[in-house]
């Protein structure tokens, strides 16, 4: 039986006997070696692990399908192979097809073409029918339709002239049809020169379906797994930690690869370092494994910064100092600004000693990272940290130089150090891939010397790339023919190190990325330094714009000089400088505004309602107040006056409510691209400046509230004075005080409140952006007791609700003890005296109340304290309407009149009037009664 080897070489396994044995003839005469025998080149049979031979041809991989034995012996050498030729056994098939009728040529010798590709279902595979003894006839091709892959094949004889046939046994011919899940395809095309035949292949791929990405500890964004810091490979799957451990008295909890661990256990209180781990160690990859480094660094409790930094002069362990230091700031939420100071001179003078190990640089590039952490810097930071980056960038050069390392990784800071052969560079690419975390860790690092242009691989999102290209047709080689060129790239998580006075930052995640160039020639320079920045927006928010800059160590500032931007496309902030140094893309966002919907239902009827009831007792209070005598005028206008400012202040502020409480002009209506001008930014929030309309609402809402509470307050004030002192008239000075107070303080508050927090620039520093109405949230989405909201209303009005409750028990408690009848227990008594104290209730404004109880509330009881504040203060005015006119005989008087004005202006009718006045001199007034007798009463 025949052997064939598999792709390693082995035999492989002999054909099922069920399969029938081709009868053998004799081989054709070989082809003469190829003057080249290099040019042998073996390609397996994916499906059936055979190894076929071709010479002087390229292939990446061939799919073959078995040929079906013949009456003839199958041709047992490659078509194209110059070896020796060598039995073959052929796979026989379990469905049989006639033959086609055999095509007869006259040409004994023909061109070789050798096709194969793939087509969509439905499908066919072209079968070969070989040719019988004694006849002329050449190789012909049969296609069978299948449901699978496509795989057309046609093969004739290559510029052989076919043997004499031998004696040979019949054999019926037969085909089969095979299905082949081909993905790779290649197409052959042979030459026609004679007797050689030269090969060129193409290969082409098969779009397939792509099983679904499964994630197994990540999560998938656009079509990538994005892996935490403890996992890595394309779908997280791969361990990239050390597990929890115990070395020696020291737990240590799981820990990614590179970064250091710090013991459970602390210094205990009392210590100078109290809460401070004890000791720290690192995770690595050692014997094809993580783990932790075996001899941890223990720390001394008594140990502050001042003492390492005075130990630095002396000949003292440089690790030791450099542990302690990191074990120091591995809280950098406690660190003060003499802390970070104090830290970032040691870190700096560790990183240039000369005597410093590779030990030692870890630790204080672990430092360094941990300062990163520490709050916002101070100006008395900033000669320290700006030294340090110097330092940085000086390292970044000599890394690979000095040690055994040419990357260090930290979760806030990466230091990558490259020498790069000089000979036939085009371009170096440093890029950071995303994590869950959002931190450094050394497998999402890369690396590439030698690219022509940015490249990102299939499979990863990159947060931050940089690009140097190299001045093209042998620029480098003319500043150095035979050395290296030194690279050094460093990436900051954080601009804490590049404080701005122009740029503000309160949200946005600003990476800052330095690339240096360095060898023997410095006047080596790069054509063309690109960066690529992917922002990662806050919740609910667009991006505006950005700019590309880099800083400027002698303005101490961010620089646009030299640098432009492209587009930001897909979140990806695209850069151009023409200069190494430290880069970054300052970028500010938008909010998008979840703007408030229209009033509810019950608001509008509510307040329509009140609308239509205040309309009604200002026009009867007007009504009543005109017609009052002469020498009763002043009197009357005293004591109405305060309840008139009420009426018409509240509904000053429920008509504005209702017209202009909804923001007419959104900020999310304006969706502008950023603009193609490279200057740098103020701030990282965008505000689009205001347009007027709904601060000018806010305002009024805001001033006719404050006014509508003083002027309660005002009438509180007086029922009290009157009922108290027994008195039937005001001081003099009271209506100038009641006007002061009723309108003046309002005013002023409203005046301060807008001086204080509007600018044109952004109004949202006095107004809310959903609707029209003072602010109260921060920048987190907290209420804030900074904001006007809670100092310039839910403050005056909570005093002025305390003050008007005391009122309301003051008058209470006086009307009880002077008039008999309050105080009588008949039930037409306790009922007049709930409805005196409900109606001074409601028109001081104590249901306002229930929105404090909103605020503090939660769950069902938030829910119910809503609804009742809402229908509460929405129906205030109607409320008002009825407690306080619709109840008055003055009233009702009215509406009789107006209700028979209109019978008899329906009904005519003859009536005589009589008039019967009785006068009593010593009280001097007078009551008019009147008769009115119908003489004609029918309808």
């Amino acid at each position: 039986m025949p052997q064939f080897t598999n792709a390693e070489g082995s035999p492989t396994p002999e054909p099922s006997s069920a399969w029938p044995k081709s009868t053998t003839l004799a081989p054709p005469t070989p082809l003469e070696p190829t003057s080249n025998p290099a040019t042998t080149l073996s390609t397996v049979d994916t499906t059936t692990g055979y190894t076929f031979r071709t010479s002087n041809q390229t292939t990446e991989e061939i799919n073959v399908t078995a040929f079906p034995s013949t009456t003839a012996e199958p041709i047992t050498e490659d078509f194209y192979s110059t070896a020796e030729p060598t039995e073959t056994t052929t796979f026989w098939p379990t469905t049989e097809i006639e033959p086609p009728p055999p095509t007869t040529t006259t040409s004994p010798t023909t061109t070789t073409s050798l096709i194969t590709t793939t087509t969509s279902s439905p499908t066919a595979i072209t079968t070969t029918s070989w040719p019988t003894p004694g006849t002329d006839t050449p190789l012909t091709t049969t296609p069978i339709a299948t449901t699978n892959t496509t795989i057309s094949t046609t093969i004739t004889s290559a510029s052989i002239s076919p043997p004499d046939p031998p004696t040979t046994n019949e054999t019926t011919p037969t085909t089969t049809t095979t299905h082949l899940p081909t993905i790779n395809t290649t197409t052959t095309t042979p030459s026609t020169t004679s007797p050689f035949t030269n090969t060129s292949t193409t290969t082409t791929n098969t779009p397939t379906t792509a099983a679904p990405l499964v994630c197994s500890n990540g999560e998938e964004v656009d079509g990538v797994c994005v892996c935490p810091d403890e996992w890595t490979g394309e779908t997280c799957s791969e361990v990239n930690f050390c597990n929890k451990t115990t070395l020696g008295e020291f737990r240590f909890p799981k820990t990614a690869i590179g970064w250091f661990a710090y013991s459970e256990e602390k210094c205990q209180k009392g210590t100078i370092g109290a809460g401070t781990p004890q000791a720290s160690t690192r995770c690595s990859f050692k014997d094809g494994k993580p783990q932790f480094d075996e001899s941890p660094q223990v720390f001394r409790c008594e140990q502050t910064l001042n003492d390492i930094q005075r130990n630095l002069t002396s000949a003292a362990d440089l690790e030791i100092l450099a542990s302690s230091v990191q074990l120091l700031t591995s809280r950098p939420e406690d660190l003060k600004a003499e802390n970070i100071t104090v830290a970032a001179q040691i870190a700096n003078t560790l990183l240039l000693s000369p005597n410093a190990s590779e030990t030692v640089r870890v630790a204080a590039v672990a430092t360094v990272s941990q300062l990163l952490s520490a709050a916002e810097s101070e100006e008395e930071e900033s000669s320290t940290t700006q030294s340090l980056t110097l330092t940085l960038d000086q390292l970044s050069l000599n890394l690979s130089l000095t040690s055994n390392t040419s990357q260090l990784v930290q979760p806030n800071l990466v230091v990558q150090s490259a020498q790069i052969p000089v000979s036939d560079i085009q371009g170096v690419q440093f890029t950071t891939f995303a994590g869950l975390s959002g931190s450094f860790v050394a497998n999402r690092i890369q690396l590439n010397t030698n690219v022509s242009k940015v490249t990102v691989d299939n499979g990863f999102i990159a947060d931050a790339l940089v690009y140097i290209r190299f001045p093209p047709g042998g620029g480098v080689e003319r500043h150095q023919q035979r050395s290296n060129i030194s690279l050094g790239f460093v990436l900051y998580q954080n601009s804490r190190f590049f404080p701005s006075r122009i740029y503000r930052r309160r949200r946005a995640s600003l990476r800052v990325l330095s690339a240096s160039i360095g060898g023997p020639d410095h006047g080596l320079v790069a054509e063309s330094v690109e960066m690529r920045f992917r922002v990662m927006l806050p919740n609910k928010t667009s991006l505006h714009d950005f700019s590309c800059v880099f800083w400027d160590y002698g303005k101490q500032d961010w620089s646009t000089h030299g640098c432009s931007k492209g587009n930001s496309s897909d979140g990806v902030l695209r850069c151009l400088c023409n200069h190494t140094t430290n880069f970054a893309a300052l970028w500010s966002f938008r909010e998008n505004y979840e703007y408030a919907e229209a009033l509810s239902v019950i608001s509008i009827m509510g307040l329509s309602f009140s609308i239509l009831g205040l309309v009604v007792t200002i026009i009867h209070h007007l009504k009543e107040n005109l017609q009052t005598k002469s020498h009763q005028k002043q009197t009357k206008l005293t004591s109405k006056m305060s309840l008139l400012c009420i009426y018409l202040s509240l509904l000053a502020f429920i008509i504005t409510f209702l017209s202009g409480v909804q923001n007419s002009s959104p900020q999310n209506g304006t969706n502008a691209q950023p603009s193609a001008q490279n200057q740098i930014l103020g701030s990282d929030l965008h505000v689009e400046p205001d347009q007027g309309s709904c601060t000018a609402v806010a305002a009024l809402l805001h001033f006719f509230l404050l006014a509508t509470f003083s002027w309660n307050s005002v009438y509180g004030t007086q029922v009290v004075l009157l009922v108290r002192s027994m008195q039937r008239s005001l001081p003099p000075y009271w209506t100038p005080l009641s006007w002061g107070v009723g309108w003046g303080v309002p005013a002023v508050v409203t005046a301060i409140t807008l001086a204080a927090t509007y600018r044109v620039e952004n109004p949202l520093g006095y107004r809310q952006e959903e609707f029209c109405w003072l602010a109260a949230l921060d920048l987190s989405k907290r209420f804030s007791f900074g904001k006007p909201m809670f100092w310039a209303f839910l403050l005056p009005l909570g005093l002025v609700l305390i003050y008007n409750t005391v009122l309301l028990v003051l008058t209470s408690l006086t009307t009880c003890r002077v008039d008999p009848k309050l105080t009588s227990t008949r039930r037409s008594s306790l009922t007049k005296k709930l409805l005196v104290s409900f109606s001074l209730a409601v028109l001081l404004g104590l249901s306002w109340a229930l929105g404090y109880l909103v605020l503090v509330a939660t769950g069902t009881a938030q829910l119910v304290f809503s609804i009742l504040f809402c229908v509460c203060t929405s129906t205030q005015g109607l409320q008002i309407f009825i407690l306080f006119t619709a109840r008055t005989p003055s009233f009702k008087a009215s509406v009789r009149r107006s209700v028979r004005y209109v019978s008899s202006a329906c009904i005519p009718r003859r009536s005589n009037k009589y008039y019967l006045r009785r006068t009593w001199s010593d009280a001097g007034t007078s009551e008019t009664y009147r008769d009115i007798v119908d003489r004609d009463t029918s309808i």
